[in-house]
């Protein structure tokens, strides 16, 4: 073995601890592994920066701006509306259009904006047929998973097509996954339907029936249990201060709902507003804590009460739930950072977060992609969330607003179907053809270009552009060839069916905890290898492994459209791998059963 093969080894070795650690972000560990490559020597600083400069990087961002113009226009939730109309009420048929709805738009749209586009709309569609979310949601992320194996453009494909060409190999075209992907989705929207439903987790203990109200907020975040009222009394340094020079947060631990005076409520109170003696604030928080910063002398406590969302409502102040959007420019903030309160009006009451419900040091928290906040505010200013692009409005009553197809939308879906049809054509390169059809986006004034910026997903750039030059580094150092010796050693009598077998087990179990982009990046060069030396198709092994990196069924960590639905489904762990695992089995199957008769495995 050379020394560049073992610092090829050692820097793939320590970028899957940090991965899989998640110690760093994905994407500066897919920079790192770049830079450690061309420092080390391992491959010339051209090659350890070329991941720039490939057509992959062209055709993932061109696509990215093509949806967000679909998305923008309103094209894309007026599909996810019509297919969620058609669905009937009964349980059966809303999660098999649920997830056939996240297939068909993952098809032209990346996965999780394509599930994001559709979360207000499944959720409402929810709660008209008393349909629980915990019923619906990961239905929705898996089928946006599955979609996404039937088409070029999501981004473990394109990276596939993209090492398969380094290799002097025919990569992928448009239509080349649809074969066997279109299969796999049939075969997945069924499980979805007739046996995975029965294997989510059970609604709570009372289900919603059709046409009932929506679910009480303040229930569903247990917020009574944080919701006290206190007496501001004669003497307290508060009096004749505003709320917003108060720092009231800052120093007791707890946010002020309203305040009740002279028999009126003041819901959610503007920084201006004046403390009067003998007021009575409503506060959410922990009580305790209030009491231990101090405040005896400052309030006095009043008897608890039951609490329902009504209470924290009139005629001009509502409580709503707001997510983080994908693009969410508030991912990594904290509502101080963000002047969150100052910015948008409204007063974030808690936060739920993978399963659980957050009361305490709201301001300071680092906001994540899949958090809920729970806010209270003017009613007039949440129906601006249905554009804004940090936040996706959930629920709230002024939610269910349709949103029309703008005077453009027309535009951007032709402008959309003929970028599509060339590039599936043939006769141009497909990422001259997606980036002509991105720019007619913004010169058509469908989209501006700060929209057009705001659409890419850099760290996903920079993620595929760092580890697109782990896989030269392995092929030229010989790397991926003892990884493929150790396989063929295994798995190599047994013939190239076992050996796809093998690789896109492997494939699966890494992409349950590592990013797609970074395990294709791995194994697509091991499999090419691999069929070098068993005389197998390295063409038919990669796309193998491309579809199995989408197949991050068994945890939530396997892709960002889980952890986006985790949150507002209530979900836990053993919930993903209770219904993925045997999809995920299931798929496996199917493409074995396909693969070999579309892309035979065997030279001829």
């Amino acid at each position: 073995m050379s020394n560049e093969a073992i610092i090829t080894f050692a820097i793939l070795g320590i970028s899957i601890v940090l991965f899989i650690s998640e110690r760093l972000p994905a994407d500066l560990v897919a920079l790192l592994v770049a830079a450690a490559l061309g420092v080390s020597g391992v491959l010339t600083p051209h090659e350890a920066f070329s991941g720039f400069s490939r057509s992959a990087i062209v055709i993932i961002t061109s696509i990215l701006i093509l949806a967000h113009g679909l998305e923008q226009a309103g094209i894309c939730e007026q599909v996810g509306n019509f297919l969620l109309r058609i669905a009937g009420k009964g349980e059966t048929h809303l999660v098999l259009t649920v997830t056939l709805a996240g297939a068909f738009l993952s098809l032209f749209m990346n996965n999780i904006a394509a599930a994001s586009v559709l979360l207000p709309a499944v959720l409402a569609a929810g709660r008209k047929s008393g349909v629980h979310r915990t019923r619906l949601l990961i239905p929705l992320a898996f089928g946006t998973l599955m979609g996404g194996m039937a088409t070029l453009f999501t981004t473990t494909n394109i990276v596939a097509s993209s090492l398969l060409r380094e290799q002097n190999l025919p990569g992928f075209g448009v239509l080349d996954f649809a074969g066997v992907g279109l299969p796999l989705i049939i075969v997945g929207v069924g499980y979805m339907a007739i046996w995975g439903r029965r294997l989510l987790p059970a609604p709570p203990e009372e289900p919603q029936t059709p046409h009932a109200p929506r679910q009480d907020l303040v229930e569903t975040y247990d917020l009574s249990d944080y919701l006290f009222r206190a007496r501001m009394p004669v003497g307290s340094p508060l009096i004749n201060q505003r709320l917003g020079e108060s720092k009231f947060r800052e120093k007791y631990g707890v946010t002020v709902v309203g305040i009740q005076r002279d028999q009126k409520v003041l819901l959610a109170p503007d920084l201006e507003t004046v403390f009067l003696e003998n007021d009575v604030l409503i506060l959410a928080g922990e009580m305790e804590l209030l009491l231990l910063r101090g405040a005896e002398d400052d309030f006095q406590i009043l008897p608890l009460g039951k609490w329902q969302e009504e209470d924290l409502e009139s005629a001009n102040v509502g409580v709503a739930e707001l997510m983080l959007s994908p693009r969410s420019r508030l991912m990594g903030e904290t509502l101080e950072g963000t002047h969150f309160h100052g910015k948008y009006g409204l007063t974030v009451l808690a936060i739920w977060r993978a399963g659980r419900q957050i009361y305490v040091g709201l301001n300071d928290l680092v906001l994540q992609l899949g958090d809920a906040l729970l806010v209270l505010g003017p009613r007039h200013r949440l129906p601006l969330f249905r554009d804004d692009p940090d936040l996706i409005l959930l629920t709230g009553k002024e939610q269910e607003v349709p949103k029309n197809v703008k005077s453009k939308g027309w535009l951007a879906l032709g402008i959309f179907a003929a970028t599509l049809g060339l590039a599936a054509a043939g006769p141009l390169p497909v990422a001259e053809v997606m980036v002509c059809g991105a720019l007619a986006m913004v010169l058509l004034r469908v989209l501006s270009i700060d929209q057009a910026y705001q659409a890419i997903e850099w760290r996903l750039v920079f993620l595929v552009a760092g580890m697109l030059p782990l896989g030269v580094a392995m092929a030229k150092t010989g790397a991926a060839s003892l990884l493929a010796n150790l396989l063929v050693k295994g798995l190599g009598p047994a013939g190239p069916l076992a050996m796809l077998l093998g690789l896109m087990i492997l494939t699966v179990l890494l992409s349950q905890a590592m990013k797609g982009a970074a395990v294709a990046a791995v194994m697509v060069p091991i499999a090419i290898q691999a069929g070098r030396q068993i005389g197998a198709e390295p063409q038919s092994l990669s796309m193998g492994v491309a579809l199995a990196t989408s197949m991050a069924f068994i945890t939530p960590l396997g892709h960002p459209v889980n952890i986006l639905v985790m949150g507002e489904g209530r979900y836990r762990f053993r919930d993903y791998m209770r219904v993925g695992l045997p999809l995920t089995g299931l798929l496996l199957l199917v493409v074995m059963l396909v693969l070999p008769h579309l892309w035979p495995l065997v030279r001829h």
